[in-house]
């Protein structure tokens, strides 16, 4: 049934015929660009929600409740009800009298009427905006421009009503945000023309429009912004501008980092405390330090969302952290660590501790006599538990609630034996700054995964933390906090949004700091909307709200805070002190200030580049500095004297003018110099071409006569030579015949004693010259005495280097303009041997290869700890043996070749790959760029190794295996992983004196070590010294302990159980498996002491530990042992399993490739 015949239907069909219609009475803008034109996307209309919202009628009979359209009080608040927490400004009723409808103009406007201050008017269009609907709109009355950022926020309905009947009515409501670009609002399709003129609207006896006269009244409320940004659609929106601070730019998944930041920049303390650590010698994009000062001091100074880039890059961070978000606090602790370290031995030494370390004091005090063991620690921030409390104070009762020890579980005081006792946590100080981490995450059970706490859970503007302070705690000041900060996720565990509000200034409002938006935010939204918890309504009848990270409906809120800051009271003027210019390290901004004015430059070049061209000039300097193929490094380079200078321009700058330049930058005389346009030829090489000699002609013209296209125009300046009186000498081309013309000749020395290839320099020479004449001007050029033995090769191109015949002529040798020719001395077989014996190479020819072939290789130490060799960079050539680059590598270690050993890079994640095996027929480029298998690339790097000098060579390292052994040197609670080296042929007893060597095991202790196998988690074997190593399986783990002393003295009836670890399920072991005594007739709660001690595991954590025995035949079922069992009694199968159950902390809840790191 088409949706427009519903209206012919009485009550809820009605209802239901409007509802269906909702999406045709939306409202919009009106886009007209003339008083007469209609507009074609007529149909499009706003879907954001928060910018214009439309009331449906009730879905109850109108007859019953709906007023008449001239009773305004009661329509009012029918259609234009009082909005929650928005308070009026002003609002006004009018009422515009339409007439002889059929007759008005496509577009007409009702009477200008005011209200707050702004003028108002009705736009109407009788016949539809190209629409079979009555169009009706609500728009600003400035005639002409409005007041400079002029706005309103409107709440308004129209009623266009019958004045004859005024129970005849349809109204449509709707909110919106005024401004100059959006100056009108309303409704399309406010209601069907045909419809209107009808004999009956909605089964009503009389039409809505009547005698060609209807009324429309406008109801019209503007209520106050507090924020500036109610029904804001953010287009153009300039947060330095509306609120005078900027945000930070999302760099994916990086708004957790971008919120603590803000948190820790209006920490004005924290940001002075950054300033101070000098980094003026250290002033690199790698010095975390210094870049955390650049970010502070570029939101203290940008008029744009800042990047934190440049800061993620010196945490060592890569693409893949920077979409992965992390746990804030790990990320606030780690962040502290690293500016503590860099305060050290500074002005800003113990600044945080200052800041935000307070002390705790953990407690077991007895209650029937006067002992008490009691530990005094640090704190630089408190997690509380969200899940069980309503609030703040809950909480913080939880956190210091006390436990009383009775019964079983007695503690044992030194000189009382077993006591009562009360054992807890109480604080001792409370710092300046307060970082409360609310537990919003935790791991549930039944779900087996981590999930978000969405309880409602309060917080005050004001928190009195002195209740929880120690009855010897100074309260001489009092513990009162003001509430600085809100960090806010929004989501689920798995998706979700991170944002702060802040409040900048100690008496100032709190602001919403939402990556690089930052707006202005009341009391209500900064405390109360992240308390959490139930919505207080949900709109519309829907089953909840959607979240918009998840997808999913929910009734409870989706955003809640997860860390706040509290400042105290007293302390507020210290902590929130302003931040004066001369607090900025000068370099911070003078460097900042040139990069600056230097991104600006670049700005300004580029939006004039069009009227610029880029000129590269190779010099004789360029040349004589250049080693390798052509005249020079046609990249620019800063710092290189090979890399030409590149000028930039006006495109009418003429020959002359050009040379001008060039003489004043190389301080010479403009006569001496001539340009020679450098062309790029067949062959692939760059080379003089011809000579600009149009001094008058433009730049412009001579690139596009003689440059090549799509590239830089490239330009050679010669310097000539000059007599005696200074004039300059240029060979006279004239006086030649065509075939015998002078020709520019380009000279490069090959230097084999020190292995260099140079330009020498420039000659002009006739085409008929014979190749051996060339002789005398390079003998000249060299001040080599006569009759010097030289070789001539012609640089062709770059891989071809072809030798000379001296008899032949230039002109027959093919010779012309731009060639290059290398000579080199020949040199006795005496110089040979001495040259190649240091792995030299003796011809022009294999010198070119090497040039052509050259790769630099980056040698990373594999293990730091063993080698203080830090890394270093070779230059080689990729056809060089493994023997000839482990040569070179040695020469820089000054180490024997052959005990160094080479592993590859991985490309992912830059650690070792594997071992290069060594194969005298391997060369260097079948090491780095191996052939891909079938399976694909090997994701390695091409340019790196990693080295490690062996203390055996590889020869000898061929008969040797190679044992990982984790050693367990305090129960099992530390592993230390070692590499042990032992011959293929010998035992566990051969690995033992290498252990005690790397491991620092005293001779006592080598000569009571237990060395077992463990696999999957379970302890498989113990291997006995005379075990033999080649009998080691490469895929099990290899523990070695101090076998404790019960071990060493077992008493009769008492034997050994294995121990695993699991996590709910015997079959998720995790941790180090180990063997353990069992007693005969031990209860267990004497076992458990001992156990204690054999783990090294103390307090809490063990205390979270449930002990079960896990029978091989009931596998999956294990028994748990209360304290009264015994251990004995019920592990009586030798195969029988002793169980710790216990969350395995290696789990990777947040799936993240690694933890976060700050390098």
């Amino acid at each position: 049934m088409d949706p427009v015949s519903l209206t012919f239907f009485r009550g809820r069909f009605r209802r239901l015929y409007r509802a269906q219609l909702l999406t045709y009475l939306l409202p919009t803008k009106v886009q007209l660009p003339e008083a007469e034109m209609l507009v074609d996307d007529y149909d499009q209309f706003d879907e954001k929600q928060d910018v214009a919202i439309i009331s449906p009628d009730d879905s109850v009979d109108e007859s019953e409740l709906e007023p008449l359209a001239d009773d305004f009080e009661s329509m009012k608040a029918r259609v234009l009800p009082e909005v929650p927490d928005q308070e009026t400004e002003s609002e006004v009723v009018f009422t515009w009298k339409i007439e002889n409808w059929r007759s008005m103009n496509k577009k007409e406007h009702g009477p200008v009427f005011e209200c707050g201050g702004h003028p108002w008017k009705i736009l109407f269009f009788p016949f539809g905006n190209n629409v079979d609907f009555a169009s009706f709109y609500l728009e600003h009355g400035y005639e002409d421009k409005q007041p400079e950022d002029w706005y309103a926020c409107v709440q308004f309905a129209l009623v266009l009503w019958n004045p004859s009947d005024p129970s005849v009515h349809i109204q449509h409501t709707a909110n919106h945000r005024f401004n100059a670009d959006e100056g009108d609002w309303g409704f399309t399709r406010f209601a069907e023309i045909r419809k209107l003129f009808a004999g009956q609207w909605e089964g009503r006896d009389r039409p809505m429009v009547e005698n060609n006269t209807a009324n429309v009244t406008a109801y019209v409320r503007i209520v106050k912004d507090p924020t500036g940004v109610l029904w804001h659609n953010f287009v153009n929106y300039d947060s330095k501008k509306e609120t005078g601070m900027v945000g930070l730019k999302n760099q994916g998944a990086t708004c957790y980092l971008n919120s603590l930041l803000q948190s820790l920049y209006f920490t004005n303390a924290f940001r002075k405390a950054v300033y101070q650590i000098p980094t003026e010698h250290e002033a690199e994009r790698s010095n975390s330090a210094y870049t955390l000062q650049r970010l502070f001091y570029q939101l203290q100074t940008s008029n744009t969302a800042v990047s934190t880039q440049e800061l993620t890059v010196s945490f060592g961070w890569e693409t893949k952290h920077i979409f992965e978000q992390q746990d804030v606090q790990e990320l606030s602790r780690i962040l502290m660590e690293r500016m503590e370290e860099r305060m050290k031995g500074t002005q800003a030494e113990n600044a945080l501790a200052k800041l935000f370390v307070g002390k705790m004091k953990t407690y077991i005090s007895c209650i029937n006599v006067d002992f008490e063991s009691s530990r005094i620690e640090d704190f630089w921030d408190i997690q509380l538990n969200v899940s069980g409390n309503k609030n703040l104070d809950e909480s913080f009762r939880d956190y210091v609630q006390v436990e009383t020890m009775d019964g079983e579980n007695k503690y044992y005081a030194e000189g009382h034996q077993y006591q009562d006792a009360k054992k807890g946590v109480i604080f001792e100080s409370f710092p300046q700054i307060l970082h409360l981490q609310l537990k919003r995450f935790e791991y549930d059970i039944n779900r087996d995964a981590m999930m978000k706490v969405n309880d409602r859970y309060e917080f005050p503007e004001f928190f009195d933390a002195a209740p929880y302070l120690s009855d010897d705690a100074d309260k001489s000041e009092p513990y009162v906090y003001h509430l600085h900060g809100v960090l806010v996720h929004s989501g689920d565990f798995n998706a979700g949004h991170y944002y702060a509000f802040l409040k900048p200034t100690k008496d100032g409002h709190f602001y919403k700091f939402d990556d690089d938006r930052v707006t202005r935010a009341t009391m209500k939204e900064a405390l109360e909307e992240n308390f959490g918890g139930d919505y207080a309504s949900i709109p519309n009848g829907n089953s909840g709200v959607r979240n918009p990270y998840t997808r999913t409906l929910s009734t409870k809120r989706s955003m809640s805070a997860y860390m706040l800051v509290y400042i105290r009271q007293t302390r507020l003027s210290a902590v929130l002190p302003e931040v004066l210019e001369e607090d900025v390290p000068p370099h911070l901004e003078r460097n900042i200030a040139q990069e600056r004015a230097a991104a600006e430059r670049k700005r300004k070049e580029q939006k004039e580049q069009h009227l610029y061209l880029q000129v590269i000039v190779v010099t004789d300097g360029n040349f004589k500095a250049h080693q390798g193929f052509d005249l020079a490094t046609l990249e620019p380079e800063t710092g290189n004297a090979a890399s030409p200078k590149v000028y930039r321009l006006l495109r009418t700058t003429n020959i002359g003018e050009f040379l001008k330049t060039i003489a004043e930058d190389i301080g010479c005389n403009v006569q001496y110099l001539r340009p020679w346009v450098m062309v790029n030829r067949q062959n692939k090489t760059v080379r003089p071409d011809q000579p600009l000699m149009d001094s008058k002609m433009t730049m412009e013209e001579a690139y596009n006569k003689y440059g090549t296209k799509n590239s830089h125009f490239r330009v050679f300046v010669e310097m000539a030579e000059t007599t005696e009186d200074g004039n300059p000498v240029w060979p006279d081309a004239q006086t030649a015949a065509a075939s015998d013309a002078p020709i520019l000749i380009f000279l490069k020395h090959f230097d084999a004693e020190s292995q260099t290839l140079r330009g020498a320099g420039h000659i002009y020479t006739r085409k008929l010259e014979k190749v051996q004449n060339l002789a005398f001007p390079i003998l000249q050029m060299m001040n080599w005495p006569p009759g010097t033995d030289l070789k001539l090769h012609e640089e062709i191109k770059h891989s071809m280097i072809e030798p000379m015949k001296p008899k032949t002529t230039l002109l027959q040798a093919e010779i012309q303009d731009g060639d290059i020719i290398c000579f080199q001395k020949t040199l006795s077989d005496k110089e040979n041997t001495a040259i190649a014996q240091t792995g030299g190479y003796l011809d022009t020819r294999e010198f070119y290869d090497y040039l052509l072939n050259r790769i630099s290789v980056k040698f990373l130490p594999k293990i730091a700890q063993d080698s203080e060799a830090e890394s270093f960079d070779l230059m080689l050539s990729k056809k060089m043996s493994y023997d000839q680059f482990a040569a070179k590598v040695a020469e820089q270690l000054k180490a024997d070749p052959t005990h160094i050993r080479f592993s590859t890079v991985n490309a992912t994640t830059s650690k070792p790959k594997g071992v290069v095996k060594r194969n005298i027929n391997s060369t260097l480029q079948q090491i780095l760029t191996p052939q891909y298998s079938a399976y694909g690339n090997n994701n390695q790097r091409n340019d790196a190794l990693y080295f490690e000098v062996l203390e055996i060579s590889l020869n000898e390292l061929e008969t040797k295996k190679n044992l990982k052994i984790t050693w367990l040197s305090e129960g099992i609670t530390k592993e230390e992983t070692f590499d042990i080296l032992v011959a293929k042929n010998g035992n566990i007893a051969d690995c033992l004196p290498t252990l005690q060597k790397k491991a620092n095991i005293d001779d006592d202790t080598v000569q009571n070590i237990r060395v077992y196998e463990a696999h999957g988690g379970k302890v498989y074997k113990e291997l006995h010294e005379g075990y033999s190593v080649a009998s080691v399986n490469e895929f099990v783990t290899l523990y070695a302990e101090r076998i404790p002393e019960e071990d060493l003295k077992l008493e009769g009836g008492e034997r050994d159980i294995n121990v695993i670890h699991f996590d709910k399920e015997p079959n998720k072991p995790h941790g180090v498996p180990f063997k353990f005594i069992v007693r005969p007739g031990e209860l267990f709660k004497d076992t458990k002491e001992r156990l204690s001690k054999r783990t090294g595991i103390k307090g809490k954590q063990f205390e979270k530990i449930k002990f079960a025995v896990v029978q091989r035949s009931s596998y999956s079922k294990p028994i748990y042992l209360n304290d009264d069992d015994m251990l004995s009694e019920i592990a009586t199968d030798k195969e029988d399993l002793l169980g710790l159950d216990h969350v395995n902390k290696t789990r990777n809840f947040w799936n993240k490739g690694d933890s976060i790191f700050i390098r």
